[in-house]
C-alpha cells in the first residue's frame, strides 16, 4: 500500500503559519525584563505571565466545540486577529499593574483560541492515516519556537529595544493570518450537528474509563513540570556546573522522536505505543533521582526527550480518535487544557514534595506516579479504533 506523503504544500502552509503564530508568543518569553524595569515584585512578575496560560486554559474547551461547529479556519483567523488587535497595547505600558495584566489574560485567550485552531487545520490536512505523524510534527514547529522565541527576543531588544519587540511580534502575527487565509478548508461533511453541547461520543463514556482519559494528560502534564520546573534547581543543589545541556539533548532527541517514530500509533495502535512511551518517562525518573554527574544528565535528557516525543503524538491522537474525528477542535483544545492544568497542579505538588524530602524522592514518587497510571490507563482505558473516522 502507498502511504500518502505528509508533506503537502496545503500542510507545509498550514504549519508555518502555526509556527509563526508560536514565534509570536515565544517573544514574550523575555517580558519579565521589561516588566523589572519598574521594580516590579517577582510574585507580580509570575502574576502577569501566568494569568496568560490561566486564561488559554479556561477558553480553550469552549473554543475547541465552535471549532468544530463553525470551522477551523474561521477560529483561528478569528483568534489571530484577536492578538493583532491587542499586541499594539504593550507599547502604551507605563507600568508593572493593572494595564499589562489585562494584556497578557487577552493575549492568552487569543492563543488559547488560535492555537487550537491552527492545530486542527494543520492535522485536517496531513493524511487521515498519519493523524499521529502529523501531531507529532506540529509539536515539532512548537518545539522549535519555544527555543528559538527567546534567542530571537533577546537580539531584538538588543537591538531595537522592547518597542521592537512588540512589533515583530505583531509582524509574525500578520504572517501567520496570511498563511493561514492561504490554506485550503477541510468541509467535514460528518459533523451535521451544528449546536454547542457535548458529543454523543463523550457521553457514552462511562465515570472510570472517562476519569482514566482525563488522568492520563494530567499525570503528564504534571511529571513533564516535575522535570522543567525542578531539574535546574535539583542539579545546581548537586551541584553541577550547567544544565543547558539536559535542555538541548532534551529537545533534539524529543525532535527526532516525532520526526521518525511519531507514526509508531498509526501503525500499531495508541495505547501500544502509551505504555512503553510512559514506561520510558517513568525510567527515566528514577535515573534522574541518581544524578549525579553531567554525562549523566545529557543521558536523562536523551531518555526524556524521547518518551515526550512519543507519547505526545499518540495520547493526543488516542483522545482525538475516542471523542471522534469530527469532534477534533474539541479533543485537542480538552488534551492541551488537561495538560496545562497537569503542569500547573504538578507545579505545586511536586515543590511541596521536594521541600519535605528532597528533590531525589520527589523524582521517585514522580516515576511512580507516572507507570502506575500508565499501567491502569493502558488496562482499562477503552481502545479507540485505529485510524477511526
Amino acid at each position: 500500500m502507498i502511504r500518502e506523503t505528509l508533506w503537502n504544500r496545503h500542510f507545509l502552509k498550514a504549519l508555518n503559519g502555526y509556527f509563526f503564530l508560536f514565534m509570536s508568543i515565544t517573544l514574550f518569553f523575555i517580558f519579565p525584563l521589561f516588566l523589572e524595569a519598574f521594580q516590579a515584585s517577582r510574585s507580580r512578575i509570575g502574576l502577569i505571565m501566568g494569568i496568560h496560560s490561566l486564561t488559554a486554559i479556561f477558553i480553550r474547551p469552549v473554543f475547541g466545540r465552535l471549532i468544530d461547529i463553525k470551522g477551523r479556519k474561521l477560529i483561528s483567523l478569528l483568534g489571530i486577529a484577536f492578538l493583532l488587535m491587542v499586541t499594539p497595547g504593550f507599547h502604551l505600558i507605563r507600568d508593572a499593574g493593572v494595564f499589562p495584566l489585562v494584556l497578557r489574560a487577552l493575549t492568552g485567550i487569543g492563543w488559547g483560541i488560535s492555537m487550537t485552531a491552527t492545530i486542527t487545520i494543520c492535522s485536517d490536512l496531513a493524511p487521515v492515516n498519519r493523524l499521529a505523524h502529523s501531531m507529532g510534527i506540529i509539536g515539532v514547529a512548537g518545539l522549535l519556537s519555544a527555543a528559538l522565541g527567546p534567542l530571537a527576543g533577546e537580539e531584538i531588544v538588543r537591538r531595537f529595544g522592547f518597542g521592537g519587540l512588540f512589533n515583530i511580534s505583531i509582524l509574525f502575527l500578520a504572517v501567520a493570518f496570511v498563511s493561514i487565509l492561504l490554506t485550503r478548508e477541510i468541509n467535514h461533511a460528518e459533523n451535521h450537528d451544528k449546536r454547542l453541547r457535548v458529543p454523543d461520543s463523550f457521553k457514552r463514556l462511562a465515570f472510570f474509563p472517562l476519569a482514566l482519559i482525563v488522568l492520563m494528560p494530567v499525570s503528564h502534564g504534571a511529571i513533564r513540570s516535575a522535570v522543567v520546573n525542578f531539574i535546574a534547581l535539583f542539579s545546581n543543589a548537586i551541584p553541577l556546573d550547567r544544565v543547558a545541556p539536559f535542555f538541548i539533548s532534551f529537545s533534539a532527541a524529543a525532535i527526532a522522536a516525532r520526526l521518525f517514530f511519531g507514526d509508531l500509533s498509526d501503525r500499531f495502535g495508541r495505547k501500544q505505543v502509551i505504555l512503553p512511551s510512559a514506561t520510558l518517562i517513568a525510567c527515566n525518573l528514577v535515573l534522574i533521582s541518581r544524578l549525579e554527574s553531567g554525562w549523566l544528565l545529557v543521558l536523562t535528557g536523551i531518555l526524556g526527550g524521547l518518551g515526550q516525543g512519543l507519547i505526545f503524538p499518540a495520547l493526543s491522537t488516542y483522545i482525538i480518535d475516542t471523542l471522534g474525528r469530527e469532534n477534533k477542535g474539541l479533543a485537542i483544545s480538552l488534551y492541551l487544557a488537561l495538560f496545562d492544568t497537569g503542569m500547573a497542579g504538578g507545579s505545586v505538588l511536586f515543590g511541596w514534595i521536594s521541600d519535605l524530602h528532597g528533590f531525589r524522592v520527589m523524582y521517585l514518587v514522580a516515576a511512580a506516579v507516572m507507570f502506575a497510571v500508565a499501567v491502569v490507563f493502558a488496562w482499562k482505558a477503552p481502545s479507540p479504533r485505529l485510524n477511526g473516522n
